[in-house]
């Protein structure tokens, strides 16, 4: 009784708190959304609505760009459906946008600190002509694959490095990390009671090791985390862009750079041309590439921008362990059941 009744306590907290995997219902329902007699038939059903959807609009505007662009979004907007319904990451999704509704109130002091140095770089690239002539003469759905290149490649290097960050967490987990991450959890009372009785006889690291669906949960919390950070320096980088170019890049000057004879005004707007909004797009999308990069290997961005998620991700695996070593005592020597996948 004392087990089910830890289990009803804290579950609920792990799904709040962007981590379903950690329940293991939740990780039953997925492993089964995965299995090949459900995805196979989603997947061909996606790739016949995108074969056809990129087909038509390619018949219907004339231009062969569309057609993969096309299928790029129905892929993206497909999977993510898929994922938030049938993988269980509603939740994951909705702390991230919590989380992401909190950062807007610390927006202005990361820009402040992040912008600096990124602008040091960029700007060289915002007043160089090749570049305009570059990026001004994209296509719209050519512009909209280069985005989702810097995208591909930022979360690549994010899913390669991240998995490190949650071994470093998972190699340090002792008695005072459990007791400090319990703390203001449903799970906080009956964790102290069992650190005082059996805290120094208790194997850490083994409730330490996160393993399976458990461990990509946490991979993707950070995930989301950096990219909801990148998203909103970008759109800070884009801004910046807009303003300068609106102020110093004078119709003639944008004009010369793009080798266009007319520039294609944004309305009411005769300074911001749609050449400019491109060049500001483009750069920011490269802006977010750099951030994402130097975000895990420089120091300074590391202390400044990741220190706050490595917190949150120590605080998860120090519930866990709690919740673990509560399940094993109530379960007795007979049944040690660690909830493990």
């Amino acid at each position: 009784m004392a087990r089910r009744t830890h289990e009803r306590e804290i579950e609920p907290w792990f799904i709040r708190n962007g981590l379903p995997y950690f329940v293991p219902e939740e990780r039953a329902r997925a492993r089964a959304a995965l299995r090949p007699r459900k995805t196979v038939p989603v997947m061909v059903l996606v790739a016949l609505i995108a074969v056809g959807s990129a087909v038509a609009l390619t018949w219907v505007t004339g231009r062969a760009s569309f057609a993969p662009a096309t299928l790029t979004l129905f892929a993206m907007l497909a999977a993510g459906f898929y994922a938030i319904t049938a993988l269980r990451a509603r939740p994951i999704l909705g702390w991230a946008l919590r989380r992401t509704r909190s950062s807007l109130r610390q927006l202005l002091p990361m820009v402040t600190r992040a912008l600096p140095l990124l602008l040091l770089f960029v700007t060289f690239l915002f007043i160089n002509a090749e570049v305009w002539q570059l990026s001004s003469t994209l296509d719209g759905s050519v512009l909209w694959l280069t985005l989702l290149l810097f995208g591909g490649i930022a979360v690549l290097f994010l899913v390669v490095r991240l998995p490190e960050e949650v071994d470093k967490v998972d190699d340090f987990i002792d008695l005072e990390l459990v007791r400090r991450a319990t703390r203001r959890t449903p799970i906080e009372e009956p964790v102290g009671q069992l650190l005082d009785e059996q805290g120094s006889h208790i194997d850490w690291r083994r409730y330490g090791d996160v393993p399976g669906y458990e461990r990509w949960n946490l991979i993707l919390v950070l995930l989301v985390t950096q990219i909801a950070q990148v998203l909103l320096l970008s759109l800070a980088v884009l801004g910046f862009f807009l303003l300068f170019g609106g102020i110093v890049m004078t119709a003639e000057v944008q004009q010369a750079w793009t080798g266009q004879e007319r520039l294609v005004n944004v309305p009411f707007l005769t300074q911001l041309s749609i050449e400019l909004v491109q060049v500001s797009v483009f750069l920011a999308g490269f802006s977010g590439l750099y951030f994402a990069v130097a975000v895990l290997t420089d120091e300074t961005y590391r202390d400044q921008f990741f220190r706050e998620v490595l917190d949150e991700l120590e605080r998860a695996v120090g519930v866990r362990a709690g919740y673990l070593a509560l399940r094993d005592a109530a379960a007795g020597p007979e049944d040690p059941a660690t909830g493990v996948a």
